[in-house]
C-alpha cells in the first residue's frame, strides 16, 4: 500500500468541454510536477471524484488530499463535498483530507495582481 497522499485538484465541472479545458490547462503545472496528482470534477464532467478515488484505490493509494479549485468555501465546500468525502471514505476504505480552497491562499491574490498588471501593460502597447 502506498501511504503518500494522492493530490486531487477538484473543480466544479461543467457540461461545456471548453470550461473543463480551462481548468485542465490551469492544473497542468501541478499535474506535471506532483507525481500521481489528478484533476477531478464535482459534477457534470469526467473524471469524477468517485472515478479518481476508485482508480487510486486500485493502484494501492489509501490517502488522498483534495485541493479545491474554488475561490471561496461556499455551500459546495461546506456541505456537498464533505458529504461526498464521507461516502467515498466509507465505500472505498480510504482517508480523504479536504484542503482549503485555493482562493484562501494569499498567493492567489498576488497572481491575480500580476495578471491585472500584465493586462494594463499590454493595453499600453501601441497598436
Amino acid at each position: 500500500m502506498n501511504h503518500d497522499p494522492r493530490i486531487i485538484l477538484l473543480a466544479h465541472g461543467s457540461s461545456d468541454r471548453r470550461w473543463c479545458q480551462t481548468f485542465e490547462k490551469l492544473a497542468t503545472p501541478t499535474l506535471d510536477s506532483v507525481p500521481g496528482s489528478r484533476i477531478a470534477y464535482m459534477e457534470l464532467a469526467e473524471p469524477s471524484l468517485e472515478t479518481i478515488i476508485s482508480e487510486g484505490k486500485n493502484d494501492g493509494i489509501t490517502t488522498f488530499t483534495i485541493v479545491p479549485l474554488f475561490l471561496a468555501a461556499g455551500r459546495h465546500l461546506r456541505k456537498d463535498v464533505p458529504g461526498m468525502i464521507e461516502e467515498l471514505q466509507d465505500n472505498h476504505d480510504v482517508t480523504i483530507t479536504l484542503a482549503p480552497p485555493i482562493g484562501e491562499n494569499p498567493q492567489l491574490g498576488n497572481a491575480i495582481r500580476d495578471v491585472v498588471t500584465q493586462e494594463l501593460e499590454r493595453q499600453k502597447q501601441p497598436a
